[in-house]
């Protein structure tokens, strides 16, 4: 998707007219985990009487004139912060299915126990009960969990521990609930995530609308190149071990029930450690198909050591309708 040069936004669903008509500034924050992404509008209320009522949920879509507005989702109004002078009023909002009621329990802590049963089974029982449709990636559906346990945690932490366990990870997204490995998180339509490419300019200088700054941070990287797990074979009686890799190994100490869960914890503990230790920020021209557990390609533009595809922790896009907009990204290195 090319971009344009006039950044727009549109909301839908409550107060829609409202809201097109007074922003004044935006903000969306789209995160990863339990966290829920945010909204955070500014409006200038010169005029009102008293302050709106901003119940419902509200649509919001971002983009520019010339290309076009992608969908960012839903959510629900948690605070409003109104301000004398100048007349302003600064709207909070929190992705729709995080709502402060919380009708359904989704973040209500629970002990429950789970199993013997599957990844995609087991993913769809909780997801279900709070109204979602789940989607889950066929390499994470059939993995065997013979038992599990889900100790004084929301449905919501314990969804995003699961995942994170097998190497996965989770998003609710307006009424949808992915599972997917990292990286691999489907849209609304059931469509990849398109890996997003960024290039430096060669006039790459503050001030130009084109402009990107970036701090690279890369830590010790683990000193292991394997893992090693166990599991309990019941007909013989006796512990054995899987090894997943090259030595040296870490070894993780949970018990597993057959071969095939421990050599998948291993495998994906490999993969999940191999995200550590390289970090990049980049503050960027706005772009609205940048997106938590998205990928990022950054190439021959940039230096050598960032060069490469770049998994997406974190994106906070920030606009002025029709002057600025910006995109600021947390992202993790990936090996391939």
């Amino acid at each position: 998707m090319a971009m344009g040069f006039t950044p727009i936004v549109e909301f839908y669903g409550a107060n829609a007219a409202l809201l097109n008509e007074r922003i004044m500034q935006w903000s969306h924050t789209d995160t990863t985990g339990i966290e829920s992404d945010q909204l955070e509008l500014t409006l200038n209320i010169e005029g009102l009487e008293g302050l709106p009522s901003l119940s419902g949920k509200i649509g919001f879509r971002a983009g520019y004139l010339e290309t076009g507005l992608v969908e960012k989702g839903e959510f629900v109004v948690t605070h409003l912060t109104p301000f004398l002078f100048p007349m302003r009023l600064v709207v909070g909002a929190t992705a729709a299915p995080f709502s402060v009621q919380d009708q359904t329990g989704y973040r209500q802590r629970r002990s429950a126990s789970y199993g013997p049963t599957t990844l995609g089974t087991l993913f769809r029982q909780l997801v279900t009960r709070h109204g979602f449709s789940p989607r889950v990636a066929p390499s994470l559906e059939g993995i065997f969990i013979p038992h599990i346990d889900q100790s004084n945690e929301s449905d919501m932490a314990f969804i995003t521990r699961l995942a994170g366990k097998y190497g996965g990870v989770s998003k609710p997204f307006n009424e949808l609930y992915v599972l997917a490995d990292s990286g691999q998180v489907k849209t609304l339509s059931g469509q990849m995530l398109p890996e997003v490419k960024l290039s430096v300019t060669q006039n790459n200088r503050p001030g130009e609308q084109a402009f990107i700054s970036a701090k690279f941070e890369e830590k010790a990287r683990a000193k292991y190149a394997g893992c090693q797990t166990s599991w309990w074979d019941a007909a013989a009686g006796k512990l054995r071990v899987v090894q997943v890799g090259i030595a040296p190994f870490t070894v993780l100490r949970q018990r597993y029930q057959s071969e095939n869960e421990a050599r998948v914890v291993a495998q994906r503990e490999l993969g999940r450690a191999s995200l550590k230790g390289r970090t990049l920020t980049i503050d960027c021209p706005g772009n609205p198909l940048l997106a938590a557990e998205g990928l990022l390609l950054l190439d021959e533009t940039w230096p050598a050591y960032m060069q490469g595809r770049w998994s997406i922790k974190t994106v906070t896009h920030t606009g002025v309708p029709k002057a600025g907009y910006r995109s600021s990204i947390v992202a993790s290195g990936l090996t391939v």
